[in-house]
C-alpha cells in the first residue's frame, strides 16, 4: 500500500502531482472510495460529509474527477457480509480517508476490519486528510480532545491514544493555521506533544503532505513542515 496522507485534501499543483505518481495513471482513469466516518462525532458532521462529497469542502479530495466514486461507509460494515464489501475495496485504486475524530475513525477503522486488510492491498493509494492521515499513525495526537465525543458507557475510551500504526511516525497536521479550532497546531505546541513519543514525528501545515512509497517517506510541500526526532524533540 502507497500513502498520500495530507493535512487539507489536495490543496496545490505538487500535492496534485503526488497523488497522480502515486496512482500511475491519471485520477480520470482511477477509482476511489471515499470514507466520511471520521466526521459523525462532531455536531453538524452530517452536513460536513456532505459538503465534502459535492465539493463544497476546503479540502479537495472528492471533486478531482475520479473515473469512478463511491462511498464505503465503516459503521455499515460490521453488519454484513464481507462479500458485499471486501472486493470493492481490493479492487478500488484509492481508498479517501476524510477528517474528524481520530478516536472514532480508529474504532471503526477497527471493528469493520478495513484495518486489518489494509496492510494486504499493495496497490491500494490510501490519501488521508487530517484525521484521516493521523489515523494511520501509531499515536492518536488528538487524543485527549476526542475523548470529550465518547458516549458515556462506551468502551471507545480504551486505548484512546492508539491508532492503526500503518506507518512508524506520529504526525501532527494543519500547522500554524490560523482558524481558532486549529490553536493548538503550533510548531511549539506539536514540539512538545512531539517530546512525549517514542517515534520520529512530522508537522505539515494545510500545503504539506507525506508520499509514502516502499518504505519511503517524501515530504510534499508548497508550505512549511518540520520533522522532530525523539532525541530533538525531548531536548
Amino acid at each position: 500500500m502507497k500513502l498520500l496522507l495530507t493535512s487539507s485534501g489536495i490543496a496545490n499543483p505538487s500535492i496534485h502531482a503526488a497523488l497522480i505518481d502515486l496512482l500511475g495513471k491519471p485520477i480520470s482513469e482511477s477509482s476511489a472510495l471515499f470514507v466520511p466516518t471520521g466526521m459523525y462525532p462532531f455536531p453538524g458532521g452530517g452536513e460536513s460529509v456532505w459538503d465534502a462529497i459535492c465539493g463544497r469542502a476546503k479540502s479537495p479530495l472528492c471533486e478531482l474527477g475520479w473515473k469512478s466514486l463511491g462511498l464505503l461507509e465503516l459503521t455499515a460494515l460490521s453488519s454484513v457480509q464481507r462479500e458485499s464489501w471486501v472486493p470493492a475495496l481490493q479492487e478500488v485504486d484509492a481508498l479517501l480517508v476524510w477528517g474528524g475524530n481520530v478516536l472514532y475513525l480508529n474504532y471503526w477503522m477497527q471493528r469493520s476490519g478495513v484495518a486489518e486488510l489494509l496492510a494486504s492491498l499493495d496497490n491500494l493509494v490510501y490519501v488521508g486528510v487530517s484525521a484521516g492521515s493521523i489515523v494511520t499513525t501509531p499515536h492518536n495526537c488528538d487524543a485527549e480532545w476526542n475523548l470529550q465525543f465518547v458516549p458515556p458507557g462506551s468502551d471507545m475510551a480504551s486505548g484512546s491514544e492508539q491508532a492503526m500504526g500503518l506507518v512508524d511516525f506520529a504526525l501532527g497536521v494543519h500547522l500554524d493555521n490560523p482558524d481558532p479550532i486549529f490553536e493548538d497546531n503550533s510548531m511549539a505546541n506539536i514540539a512538545k506533544w512531539a517530546a512525549g513519543v517514542p517515534f520520529s514525528t512530522y508537522a505539515i501545515d494545510d500545503q504539506s503532505a507525506l508520499k509514502v512509497s516502499n518504505g519511503t517517506v517524501e515530504v510534499v510541500s508548497e508550505g512549511h513542515w518540520r520533522l522532530f526526532d525523539p532525541a530533538e524533540a525531548s531536548a
